[in-house]
């Protein structure tokens, strides 16, 4: 019997309870009030269930006619959202966002971004892989993501189309407790090698062996970005961090920038490109999602560089905005030249 229910059926039915009685809910859908009534008996003929009381002057909903009014209303929801999907498709927009993106990209752009795309697309699923390194790239290589929002230097994205889309700032820091704090710069190479440098791993195999940036003797490999703060701050080594992510605490003086000899002061930038398969571009949405990105970081980027530097000998100055590409022989692909390999993990950035 219960196929015969129809969602016009719920409708009414929701009508009937929100509004009060059948002649309120006949003008809310702009019918005569014995279509209502004939409505909702065929409802509850359908259901094999009484759903009001009508022993008063008006219907009131029963006990079961509560627990289905429930039910009607998730059921009308799936159908809208079923039918937002069915006219995106028809209109070539992704049914889902399947986005993989590089944990050092700034989230307050990304969420800010994102919550635009939502008020745009409310209906819109979205699935949202994080993570680091080369493991961003080994979501699309599996076809989990569609589109990944990543650094290429790791990997070189070999077969995959790339679009530059910015450069995030790193800066070499340390808890303001520790003993490079204190150290005299500009700090050269064998000074940093006494001390543990924090560094990342990856939880795929595409960086698998790669140590660019790797600079100390003595490593310690995290593969979060989080947890490597976390021991930054307790002052368990030094690392390379994105400056967007360590600005207050420099700024609060948790943590010092290091002057590094070989950086000449300068910050380093590593660059993150949009990267999906090639001859699969992103869809209305996910260029709509990029285009938005490369709108907000700019400003994101600006406002990360121009943190003071803490001292007379510690010169800020921002790193390349773009560094050189090569153009592949075909489509818009770039290539990338993936980092040296030996041992297991990045210093990131590499200078």
């Amino acid at each position: 019997m219960l196929d015969r229910l129809t969602l016009d059926q719920l409708r009414v039915l929701v009508a009937v309870a929100e509004t009060g009685s059948f002649s309120a809910a006949a003008r809310r859908l702009g019918r005569v009030q014995s279509a209502i009534s004939q409505t909702v008996q065929s409802l509850e003929s359908a259901l094999g269930i009484t759903l009001f009381e009508r022993a008063g002057k008006t219907p009131r909903l029963n006990d079961a006619g509560r627990v289905m009014l429930d039910g009607a209303r998730h059921l009308l929801r799936g159908a809208d959202t079923l039918r937002a999907q069915a006219e995106s498709i028809a209109a070539d927009v992704e049914p889902e966002l399947t986005l993989a993106i590089d944990s050092i990209f700034p989230n307050a752009v990304l969420m800010a971004s994102l919550k635009a795309l939502s008020a745009a697309h409310p209906c819109l699923p979205v699935t949202l892989y994080t993570e680091g390194l080369g493991a961003a790239e080994q979501r699309l290589r599996d076809g989990a993501a569609r589109l990944g929002i990543y650094s290429p230097v790791a990997t070189g994205v070999r077969g995959l189309e790339t679009e530059y889309l910015a450069a995030i700032p790193f800066v070499p820091v340390v808890a303001a407790d520790h003993p490079l704090a204190a150290a005299p710069g500009p700090l050269a190479r064998d000074v940093l090698e006494r001390h543990v440098q924090l560094i990342l791993t990856d939880r795929s195999t595409l960086s698998a062996g790669m140590s660019g940036g790797i600079v100390s003797t003595r490593i310690w490999r995290f593969v979060d970005l989080g947890s490597r703060l976390d021991y930054l701050l307790a002052g368990f080594g030094w690392g390379n961090m994105p400056l967007h992510l360590v600005a207050e605490h420099i700024a609060a003086g948790r943590l010092r920038r290091l002057d590094l000899k070989e950086n000449n002061g300068r910050l380093v930038s590593l660059p993150i490109h949009v990267v999906h398969e090639r001859g699969r571009p992103p869809g209305q949405v996910g260029r709509w999602l990029v285009d938005d990105l490369r709108k907000r970081l700019p400003a994101a980027e600006g406002d990360a560089i121009l943190v003071p530097p803490q001292d007379s000998s510690d010169t800020v100055a921002p790193g390349p905005s773009r560094p050189p590409e090569k153009k592949l022989d075909r489509g818009s692909a770039q290539a990338v030249s993936p980092l040296p390999r030996s041992g297991r993990g990045l210093g990131l950035p590499r200078t």
